[in-house]
């Protein structure tokens, strides 16, 4: 029983009881619950300030309708293709944020501060090569370009907060069930 005590399952060693597709199970999880979680808060402060609240959705839409050359389109359609695009890019961001904190040895989560701080970077230096598009290729005014990045940078701090969050409690979790396991099978005689 000493044993289970002395070596609990360490997140920091590729151990096979954690396995890659658990650790981008939990990227990809934490990546959604992030981009809903901005999304909600979005979607709030838009409605409590009596703005459209899928404007978001609006201009990722004509973004990426710009991008592939496929401008104008109808609203219906852009909000459809910004959720579409919203969603694919959030969880996928979460895959990668998994995968990368999980190879990397200076990143491997060990404690909560870490992982979220790590998110957070993570999410804002990504998100930056995506939020330049819109300004340009939409032709935004000065004040514009200044709320769309400021809201974005507020709003992609909190989905990596949450996003560090998850990903760490997924991870530890796993690690606690484990080590819970360990403990009640190797008790026994």
């Amino acid at each position: 029983m000493e044993k289970a005590f002395e070596n609990p399952v360490n997140l920091t060693s590729q151990s096979p009881a954690f396995s890659l597709q658990r650790k981008l199970a939990w990227g990809l999880i934490s990546g959604l619950a992030g981009t809903i979680t901005m999304d909600l808060i979005l979607m709030g402060i838009f409605l409590v300030f009596r703005l459209p609240v899928l404007t978001c959705f609006l201009i990722i839409g004509n973004t990426v309708a710009h991008f592939f050359g496929t401008h104008p389109i109808e609203i219906e359609n852009a909000i459809q293709i910004g959720v579409a695009t919203h969603y694919f890019v959030g969880p996928l961001i979460g895959l990668m944020f998994g995968s990368t904190v999980m190879r990397l040895k200076p990143l491997w989560v060990n404690s909560l501060e870490k992982c979220i701080l790590a998110a957070i970077l993570f999410v804002e230096l990504l998100s930056q090569s995506l939020l330049v598009m819109p300004p340009i290729l939409l032709k935004m005014t000065a004040i514009v370009i200044l709320m769309w990045y400021g809201g974005s940078f507020i709003m992609h701090l909190i989905a990596a907060v949450v996003m560090g969050w998850v990903f760490y409690q997924g991870v530890h979790f796993q690690k606690d069930r484990k080590v819970k396991l360990s403990i009640r099978f190797n008790g026994e005689k």
